[in-house]
């Protein structure tokens, strides 16, 4: 899309910039990195100033209210390009909101590239809230997943961000790690708990296609968590989280009230945002899109804009299906009246069939109704069956 031609209807007021380099490719991640010699970092960077220059018409006119950067490990750019970015922004985008406090501007870290010198730097540009990537505190489960971190340079990085002035952290787990008992799990819970911060995301371990991690499970190097273990260290994850005064707003993100993730709720509220670097994914006036996911391919862009892979317009009847997808992994759920509305506008009497399966997951304790369907406690355990059920109730 040209934002002269045809761009979004209001301006777009968040941005996620996904930086690819890593120290080592951890064996259970599938977004798209590599591991980082530090000779491309600088041709990288200008490659994303040119890209943020064709992007910044879309914002115009209003401030940026979300900024993510994430990766890939972020944290890894040199200090001088962080410093470059920052300007880049500064003079492309009104950041009035990141300055006075307002908005809200993400990094996400890892524990050891964490420096005193990058948070001040980051905190100079805006910057108000990290995301360590923590996943375990405990030494055998990160070589399962090929993590190269001391887990206690976890609380080293929360320390020096709030040294800096970056008042919000937020720390990532994983559990249903191979050979993870439920003890093992409490002592990460209580490990995270215990820095302090307002935000932890706790991720089920899921193996996606073509990564290290299931070619291991496939090679027979070790089981997966049983079903029963699972659900029993997710239920273990939300007794601990809600003891802490962290609530749920989604189905793996919990946060003291009032702290939840901006930029993030913005994807599940199927709101506007810009994306800038290899793969990162936008969506601007119901066009999805994705950057192409090699770092070659992006390079090679002369000009602002480059090529896009994975293009959808608008389209009535995804954007429902969206909207109920993302809506039912949020604690606040989605409106019901207007959804039903939506889908018998589409599909005369699907409404009624998503009315019917509503009621049954109610009856079977699943679902809350009213004004808002919401999951309940029981119903978030299996939220994608049930997300398919009202898929399939949908499409009749």
């Amino acid at each position: 899309m040209d934002p002269g031609t045809g761009g979004a209807r209001e301006p777009v007021r968040s941005l996620y910039i996904h930086t690819p380099f890593c120290t080592h490719k951890c064996h259970y991640c599938d977004f798209y990195s590599i591991v980082d010699t530090r000779d491309r970092q600088a041709p990288f960077m200008e490659r994303l100033e040119r890209e943020l220059e064709a992007l910044s018409p879309w914002a115009r006119g209003r401030a940026l209210s979300t900024i993510f950067v994430g990766g890939g490990t972020p944290s890894l750019l040199r200090l001088e390009l962080w410093e470059r970015l920052l300007a880049t922004l500064g003079r492309l985008f009104d950041m009035s909101e990141m300055k006075g406090g307002v908005g809200e501007f993400t990094v996400e870290c890892n524990p050891e590239t964490v420096t005193p010198e990058l948070m001040k730097t980051l905190k100079a540009g805006g910057v108000s809230r990290v995301s360590i990537g923590a996943q375990s505190f405990n030494p055998v489960h990160l070589k399962t997943l090929e993590r190269w971190h001391d887990p206690a340079n976890v609380g080293r990085a929360v320390a020096m961000a709030r040294e800096a002035g970056i008042v919000r952290q937020s720390v990532d787990l994983i559990f249903a790690i191979p050979g993870q008992t439920p003890e093992d799990w409490a002592d990460d819970l209580s490990r995270a708990v215990d820095l302090g911060t307002e935000h932890i995301s706790c991720y089920a371990l899921t193996y996606e296609p073509a990564t290290a991690m299931t070619a291991r499970l496939k090679r027979g190097e070790f089981s997966p968590a049983e079903e029963e273990l699972e659900a029993n260290l997710f239920e273990q994850t939300l007794a601990t989280m809600r003891a802490a005064g962290l609530e749920r707003y989604e189905v793996s993100n919990f946060a003291r009230p009032g702290t939840e993730c901006r930029h993030n709720m913005a994807y599940w509220r199927q709101e506007q945002w810009l994306a800038a670097g290899p793969s990162a994914s936008g969506h601007v006036a119901g066009h999805r899109w994705k950057n192409p996911p090699r770092l070659d391919d992006y390079l090679a862009v002369t000009g602002g804009l480059g090529p896009v892979v994975d293009h959808e317009g608008p389209d009535r009847e995804r954007a429902l299906v969206e909207r109920m997808m993302t809506g039912l992994r949020l604690a606040e759920g989605f409106e019901s009246a207007g959804v039903l509305a939506e889908a018998d506008a589409i599909r005369p009497t699907a409404g009624g069939r998503l009315e019917v399966a509503a009621r049954r997951m109610a009856d079977d304790g699943r679902l809350t109704l009213g004004s808002r369907w919401r999951l309940t406690d029981s119903g978030f355990l299996i939220a994608d069956r049930l997300i398919v059920d009202f898929m399939d109730a949908l499409e009749g």
